[in-house]
């Protein structure tokens, strides 16, 4: 076991390129980490890492092994969790980093639900709107709607996450409604700093699309200040509707420029292919998958009272 032991602190240390970093996510003190690797070199022969003040990179022989050792590790772990699931079912730590619009609103039911089904299990919960790397970050799953940051990570798509620029009533009725996605330039607009197409929107309008350049009154990476915002009577803002739909049905916020759609994202599970929770972990994203349909519920509401039109648009 202690062999086993070395083979997964070694496999921590390559995939986060830190010892400091490896102990922190294995809540090991970083001597353990450095003996334990150094034990391995031992047995093996051969240094698996180069290692200098600033940087750690493997050897040739780390190189040559880090594939297969991952794979052991998430095996063993693996097998680790079904035997204890057949006994007494699955139990331990599952560390999961979840966007924040997400979270407020719609997750705590699920996570509730996740527990009562699987008590012995642990979450840990990690909530930002940072595009990670669930490996280097030392969590399980990233739920994100950003394409995976390496090839080496798996993504499964959850459901789409709808786009809709929306002020109050108030707003309009004082600043006027917009009818074209050009007369945007004369509003005060509040704008998620994260999309990866920045300052670039495109607006499709049936076979048609037109791409503007638009600057913001107020700029952030928090889409619920956005909401807020909007809440205030201060502008038109972009949010996604699992974030405004609650107030759109109410009718505190009223979507602008209906018939000109945004493209969409997909929330997705991000993860290693070689999880060492790779058990737990299937059984949390079949729960999260299973919660939603193509079509979330938020945005069945809004399509059913005419609100939204049912076309998705994805790039």
């Amino acid at each position: 076991m202690d062999r086993l032991e070395n083979i997964e602190i070694f496999v921590r240390v390559a995939q986060t390129q830190s010892f400091a970093e490896a102990a922190r996510q294995l809540r090991l003190a970083r001597s353990v980490v450095t003996s334990r690797v150094k034990q391995l070199e031992e047995h093996v022969g051969a240094p698996l890492f180069h290692r200098s003040t600033r940087v750690v990179r493997l050897s040739e022989v780390g190189q040559a092994f880090l594939s297969d050792c991952t794979d052991l590790v998430g095996r063993a772990n693996d097998i680790m969790d079904q035997m204890r699931g057949a006994r007494a079912g699955p139990a331990g730590i599952l560390r999961i980093h979840a966007l924040t619009g997400f979270v407020l609103g719609h997750f705590a039911a699920l996570l509730h639900e996740f527990q009562v089904n699987y008590p012995d299990i642990r979450l840990e919960l990690i909530v930002s709107d940072a595009v990670v790397d669930p490996v280097k970050v030392g969590v399980d799953c990233a739920l994100q709607i950003f394409p995976a940051a390496s090839t080496e990570l798996v993504s499964r798509p959850l459901f789409p996450v709808r786009r809709v620029f929306c002020a109050t009533p108030a707003y309009l009725r004082k600043a006027g409604v917009p009818k074209s996605p050009r007369d945007l330039h004369k509003h005060a607009l509040g704008l998620y700093s994260g999309y990866p197409t920045r300052d670039r929107w495109t607006f499709h309008h049936g076979p048609e699309h037109v791409t503007l350049y638009m600057n913001a009154a107020l700029l952030t990476n928090s889409v619920h200040l956005l909401r807020e915002y909007a809440l205030e009577h201060a502008g038109i803002v972009c949010l996604p509707t699992l974030v405004a739909g609650d107030a759109i049905l109410r009718g505190d916020l009223q979507v602008v420029l209906p018939d000109h759609l945004l493209s969409s994202f997909s929330l997705s599970a991000v993860y290693a292919g070689t999880s060492r929770n790779d058990f737990k972990l299937r059984l949390f994203i079949e729960h999260i998958a299973g919660a939603f349909s193509k079509v979330p519920q938020w945005d069945a509401d809004m399509i059913a009272k005419g609100i939204l039109p049912p076309d998705v648009i994805t790039d």
